[in-house]
């Protein structure tokens, strides 16, 4: 059963990233959720003061593993691109990198059994569907600034929740993917167009 539905996810994806509007998609989706999940956790910004630096901290390797809270950690760099200042955290920019890879491939996946609706058994709805569980790993970051900023008196439960919504969203993410690919006919994949 479960090599059942990774096989057919597996098929479903490299059908989707084999064509050009899946493939599209992919990066598209998965370079701008990037962008927002940086600019989220404050790690990318428009302040700098042009031209090209690079700062690395004392220790780098030490200081990639320290938290700064749940599932945030601390920049190593500051990498500064013409007028945007970029904090390089190697294990935020990973889990960043993991979460645009499921949203964009959920998003693919969806679009391509979305055009040829004879290849799958889901309804047009799914592709937005698909990405919701991404929006929730920005609560995971944001959430308890948000409330700081709209003057919410949160309780210590409220804080302690958005732990759990980065966690949460990656099994949305896997379940939504397995879910969708498994819905698609591998022999009636729609041609690449």
């Amino acid at each position: 059963m479960l090599r059942s539905l990774l096989m057919r996810t597996g098929i479903a994806i490299r059908g989707a990233v084999g064509r050009r509007d899946g493939i599209l998609i992919l990066s598209t989706v998965g370079v701008s959720y990037l962008i927002v999940y940086l600019w989220g956790l404050g790690h990318l910004n428009r302040t700098g003061t042009g031209g090209f630096d690079l700062m690395v901290v004392d220790d780098p390797i030490a200081r990639m593993t320290e938290s700064m809270g749940p599932f945030i950690y601390e920049p190593v760099a500051l990498l500064t691109l013409g007028t945007f200042e970029v904090l390089l955290s190697p294990i935020n920019l990973l889990i960043g990198i993991g979460l645009a890879s499921l949203v964009g491939l959920n998003l693919a996946v969806s679009w391509v059994a979305w055009r040829g609706p004879s290849a799958c058994r889901i309804g047009p709805g799914a592709g937005l569907a698909a990405g919701l569980p991404g929006l929730l790993s920005g609560f995971a970051c944001c959430g308890p600034a948000i409330l700081l900023v709209i003057g919410v008196q949160a309780t210590a439960g409220i804080i302690t929740a958005f732990q759990w919504f980065l966690p949460f969203t990656i099994v949305l993410l896997v379940g939504t993917l397995l879910w969708v690919g498994n819905q698609v006919e591998p022999v009636k994949y729609p041609p690449p167009g």
